[in-house]
């Protein structure tokens, strides 16, 4: 390494000279399923908050029914508190319309992560197994050349 360094005259050697420099097709899979699964996640997360918007709904309903003065119990942090349905009404009320931000905001993360994974798609020339039988025999194809020492970096990456 310091032979190698002191005969350039101390200036980095390129020990890639010729070949482009960009990820290797495994690190283009790797970071498609990273972004998959943000994806996925971002998802998970988007229906279980519509599910609480709806036990909040269902709750609101049925609180709207019921005498103002009555008390009722709410859960807060892990501890059964007392207040009344006019104390509790609004608090759900209000909770429900937080929860419906954060869904559309999620949403719309949900839309750009799926623009990115499209473009990063398209970049890397990257096929699903499953997405038709030319593609993916074609891809599969492909990817076999790839790890023969093809010429093509990332070209036809194959994702199960």
């Amino acid at each position: 390494m310091a032979a190698n360094s002191s005969s350039t005259g101390g200036k980095p050697t390129n020990s890639t000279a010729g070949k482009p420099s960009g990820p290797s097709a495994e690190q283009v899979v790797a970071s498609f399923q990273r972004m998959r699964q943000e994806q996925r996640s971002m998802a998970s997360k988007a229906t279980e908050l519509e599910m609480e918007i709806n036990e909040h709904s269902l709750v609101v309903e049925t609180l709207k029914d019921v005498d103002p003065s009555r008390k009722c119990f709410r859960l807060v942090g892990g501890v059964l508190v007392e207040r009344t349905v006019k104390e509790v009404l609004p608090a759900l009320e209000s909770n429900k319309e937080q929860i419906s931000k954060i869904v559309e905001s999620l949403n719309t993360q949900m839309q750009t992560k799926g623009r990115e994974l499209t473009e990063y798609r398209e970049r890397y020339n990257i096929r699903l197994v499953g997405e038709g039988e030319d593609q993916g025999k074609s891809a599969s194809s492909a990817d076999k050349d790839s790890e023969g020492g093809g010429s093509k970096g990332g070209a036809g990456v194959l994702v199960s």
